[in-house]
């Protein structure tokens, strides 16, 4: 399937195939459930202490690629002398207000302020797990990042700046767009998901997934996705990936389409090429669905043959070929 740009029908962005989101009769199936092993859903004690040392940032990776990993779908990557973070979320809640909806499991590793001056910041679509407001409000007003672009899909800007974000950093990008950052090139790429922050304006703004592109170093952020055909395309035009990073968690038969899980992460990552190594994001911070919070992991740690890399939250730690990283901070 080739790559094409999105598509606006009626005023609403379309996936790039065939996908079922879900309405009022998923949620009356998924009531009971909701209301039954909640305690499953979150761990039964406090997680950590994670903490992130600021000063290892006054040196470059050794590697040429660095990940910190700062819970679900938030990470800063060092990629080939460029800072980019993806998707921060420092809110206490991935909810439209503080008072009430998931909580995190545990406090950010490092504080905002703490950060070292970012290069680019890349939105991937505007779900509250995604798009923190008050994360982005606190970016905004740093002078120490006053430099940074704010990548982000169509539609996405305009949320950013009602934030605080000065129009002038943001860059949208359509589906195959790509910007220049540094040494990197960011590529916007279909995914298979969806967008609103309100049961009223889904699909108004776009979801992707990023090829983040360095003259030494290729990763591939998958976002939120469902699995789909465009994987392999995705893997012929811009690999091979030394990392993949693929969701493993909020996942459901119900809603299969729009998360994959980890069994659909293993196989979208072999279609990607299975090259490199495969970091599971999307988990371990935030109750967001029906299964156990340790699900996700278990499952995928248990794949015979997988080149697996999955660090502690918070620790900055160098992509190494072909060496896997398996940290049991969840055990």
């Amino acid at each position: 399937m080739p790559l094409t740009k999105a598509k606006l029908e009626s005023g609403r962005y379309v996936n790039p195939v065939q996908t079922d989101v879900g309405g009022l009769s998923v949620m009356f199936k998924v009531a009971p459930r909701f209301f039954f092993g909640r305690a499953e859903r979150s761990p039964e004690g406090p997680l950590g202490p994670f903490l992130t040392e600021a000063r290892i940032y006054q040196q470059g990776p050794q590697s040429g690629l660095r990940v910190t990993w700062f819970g679900h779908s938030s990470s800063l990557i060092e990629i080939d002398g460029v800072r980019v973070l993806i998707d921060p979320v420092w809110d206490e809640r991935a909810a439209p207000t503080q008072w009430a909806g998931p909580k995190r499991f545990y406090p950010p590793t490092i504080a905002l302020e703490d950060l070292p001056p970012i290069d680019a910041l890349i939105i991937s679509h505007d779900h509250f797990d995604h798009l923190g407001a008050g994360t982005v409000r606190r970016l905004a007003g740093l002078e120490s990042q006053r430099r940074a672009r704010w990548i982000t899909s169509l539609g996405v800007s305009s949320i950013l700046t009602s934030l605080g974000v000065d129009a002038g950093q943001c860059t949208e990008l359509d589906w195959t767009d790509a910007a220049r950052i540094g040494a990197i090139t960011i590529t916007s790429l279909p995914a298979r998901h969806f967008s609103g922050r309100s049961l009223f304006n889904r699909f108004e703004t776009l979801w992707a997934s990023f090829a983040v592109i360095g003259p030494k170093h290729r990763v591939y952020y998958g976002a939120d996705s469902g699995e789909w055909s465009g994987f392999a395309e995705i893997g012929e035009a811009f690999g091979p990936f030394d990392l993949t990073m693929l969701e493993i968690g909020a996942f459901d038969p119900l809603w299969s389409d729009i998360h994959m899980g980890p069994e659909g992460a293993v196989r979208s990552f072999h279609a990607l090429g299975g090259n490199g190594l495969l970091m599971p994001i999307h988990w371990g911070l935030f109750d967001l669905a029906l299964h156990p919070w340790k699900q996700p992991i278990e499952c995928i740690d248990a794949v015979d043959g997988l080149k697996l890399w999955s660090p502690t939250p918070g620790v900055p730690t160098e992509v190494v070929r072909g060496e896997e990283i398996r940290s049991g901070w969840w055990r």
